[in-house]
């Protein structure tokens, strides 16, 4: 588990497709060296908030702190831009710990895809028919009958993204919750969401799914015709997430509720 105070001097460097990613990664690395990630103190990734994504699944499991720079259209998730001062950034960088969501979703002929989610796990409509789903928590039903586009389960760090634009509420970073959030609901009309504890075990079932197909996505790994998607907290999985000093995720989220 990284320390707030470690020092971080082997870096690797990770950057997106877009040209101005693949420029900085070249700059910085002539700078600062190059090192492969699973031998690198921190991980600095070049691009936007989805390549930020890709960068954390990518090393899910190898604990190793991520510090994300803004080469990209979108850098909620990213620090400003600079080739300079980079190892004192990264020794004064504030670390948050975030646990992502996994996802079992099994379709109409019975196979379960397994999957993880950083910011939110998302139910789709696949056709012109709104989709029938059904909600449980920890086992007991709460939502007989919900008649949407869709629905989505954001975890803190994600609710400022997908779960924001679909009228969700933004959720401290440090909350213990989560977001479950209709897209687009018909019936029941006046129902808008729900804040739970993020211990629980979601279960949403498809209503005739063979009429009113639909897909569950994790992030960006998608299962088409699902029947069934399972849902609860990675609590053994831990990353970690570097930002600036005073412009921490915890900050962030919270000027995000003071923006018009």
């Amino acid at each position: 588990m990284p320390k707030e105070k470690a020092k971080f001097e082997r870096i690797a460097f990770v950057a997106s497709e877009m040209p101005e990613a693949i420029d900085a990664q070249k700059a910085l690395v002539k700078r600062y060296g190059k090192i492969e990630p699973a031998k690198a103190d921190a991980i600095v990734a070049l691009g936007g908030d989805g390549l930020m994504l890709q960068t954390l699944h990518r090393f899910i499991n190898d604990k190793i702190p991520t510090y994300g720079m803004n080469r990209g259209s979108v850098g909620f998730l990213m620090n400003d831009y600079s080739e300079d001062d980079l190892l004192e950034r990264l020794a004064a960088a504030e670390i948050s710990r975030i646990h992502p969501l996994s996802m079992i979703a099994t379709d109409s002929a019975g196979k379960a895809h397994k999957s993880l989610a950083i910011n939110e796990i998302s139910l789709f409509r696949q056709r012109y028919q709104a989709a029938k789903l059904q909600i449980a928590i920890d086992g007991k039903v709460r939502l007989e009958e919900l008649i949407c586009d869709g629905i989505l389960v954001a975890t803190p760090a994600g609710s400022t993204a997908y779960n924001l634009s679909a009228h969700g509420p933004i959720l401290p970073i440090k909350a213990p919750l989560l977001a479950v959030t209709p897209i687009s609901p018909f019936r029941p009309r006046r129902w808008r969401g729900a804040l739970v504890p993020n211990k629980v075990h979601i279960t949403i079932s498809v209503l005739e799914a063979e009429k009113r197909p639909v897909s569950a996505v994790a992030d960006h790994f998608e299962t088409r015709d699902v029947v069934k998607v399972e849902i609860e907290q990675a609590r053994a999985i831990e990353l970690f997430m570097m930002f600036d000093r005073n412009h921490g995720l915890e900050e962030r989220v919270l000027a995000e509720q003071f923006r018009f």
